[in-house]
Order: structure tokens, then C-alpha cells, then sequence
């Protein structure tokens, strides 16, 4: 198995605040993850590249200027997954590196970055794979907020944060905690 903190360690200075927040808040997201893995078993996910990459999903955070995280880079954090595949493909990790370009909110798709203006690179950033799916799944749950980091979000909360960003997010959201067993199933699938 893959030394996902040795790698957070060759970006992180692994005394520092920023480095204790985000393995505490990856180490969530890998349980949670591996969690929800279970639920789906029959689906065949897998579970040992969940573990290392949900480890690693939020490793571009050190790259954006996030003060309140300590990160004094010089992109928004809105770039944190594109930055963070930039880093895992230049180790050789161009799967994990997808996880965490694919990562943020429910997905970003070229049409999002148009009409926001997000600054990003015009091309899709949404989950394609199981796992790509699990893990930005189970990342909506867990904050990196100073004194919220172990915190498990509710539902009620996760969907609560998604709903400024429309209804199309909510629902890709919906669709997911349904298949994963934690929302009770209909017959709608994500647009």
C-alpha cells in the first residue's frame, strides 16, 4: 500500500497546523469512504485505492492562498483539485491525481467554470468512477475548519451547503447518498 502521509510529508511541513488539519480531516474521509465502499461491495470498489486516495484528494490545498487553513500559496482555493493532480501526476499518480482534480463540491464541468467564472481550466472536473464518486462523496461530510475537523456533518448539513449552488448539485448529491444506501432510493438519476 502506498505511504499517502509520506507523501503528504515531501509538501507539508509535518509539524505544522495545515498538515495535522488535513490528515485529520483525509483520515475521516478514508473511513468514511471505505464506509460507504462496503455498502456497494457488489459493485467491486476499490477499497485499498480509496484508502490512498482519499488520503491524498485535498494534498493541492497547500498551493492556494488559504490563511485560515496556514496556506500562503497563490491560487483561490476553488483551484485546489486541478493543483493537487498537478502534484500527484508529478509522482507518478495520474489516478489519484484524477481524484482530487474530480473532487470539489459534486464535480465541476466546463459549463460551471464558464458561467461562474471560476478561473479554472475549461475542461470537466466531475467524478467519473466508483471510486472517484465514493471519495467526493464522503468528503462532503468532514469540514478542515479549525475545531470542526472531527466533526461528521449530517445530511441535513451536507445538502444545506450545496443548496446555493443549485439544484443540479443537490440533486448529483441525492443521487449518490441514494445509491450508497443513505437516503432512501427513487427513480431520479443525477443530470
Amino acid at each position: 500500500m502506498l505511504d499517502a502521509e509520506g507523501i503528504l510529508r515531501k509538501f507539508y511541513d509535518p509539524d505544522s497546523e495545515v498538515y495535522r488539519i488535513l490528515v485529520t480531516h483525509s483520515r475521516h474521509v478514508a473511513a468514511k469512504a471505505l464506509e460507504t465502499a462496503k455498502k456497494v461491495a457488489h459493485l467491486k470498489p476499490d477499497l485499498e485505492f480509496i484508502e490512498e486516495a482519499a488520503m491524498l484528494h485535498d494534498i493541492g490545498i497547500v498551493r492556494t492562498r488559504t490563511l485560515k487553513l496556514g496556506c500562503h500559496g497563490d491560487q483561490p482555493y476553488v483551484c485546489h483539485g486541478y493543483l493537487g493532480r498537478a502534484m500527484l501526476d508529478s509522482l507518478g499518480l495520474f489516478r489519484h491525481g484524477l481524484v482530487a482534480e474530480r473532487h470539489t463540491g459534486v464535480g465541476i464541468t466546463k459549463q460551471d467554470i464558464m458561467e461562474r467564472n471560476l478561473g479554472l481550466p475549461l475542461r470537466d472536473m466531475v467524478p467519473l468512477t466508483l471510486e472517484e464518486e465514493i471519495i467526493c462523496y464522503a468528503d462532503k461530510f468532514f469540514s478542515k475548519n479549525h475545531g470542526a475537523v472531527s466533526t461528521e456533518k449530517t445530511m441535513d448539513e451536507v445538502l444545506a451547503y450545496f443548496a446555493p449552488f443549485g439544484e443540479k448539485q443537490v440533486e448529483r448529491f441525492k443521487f449518490w447518498a441514494r445509491r450508497f444506501g443513505d437516503l432512501p432510493c427513487t427513480t431520479n438519476s443525477p443530470s
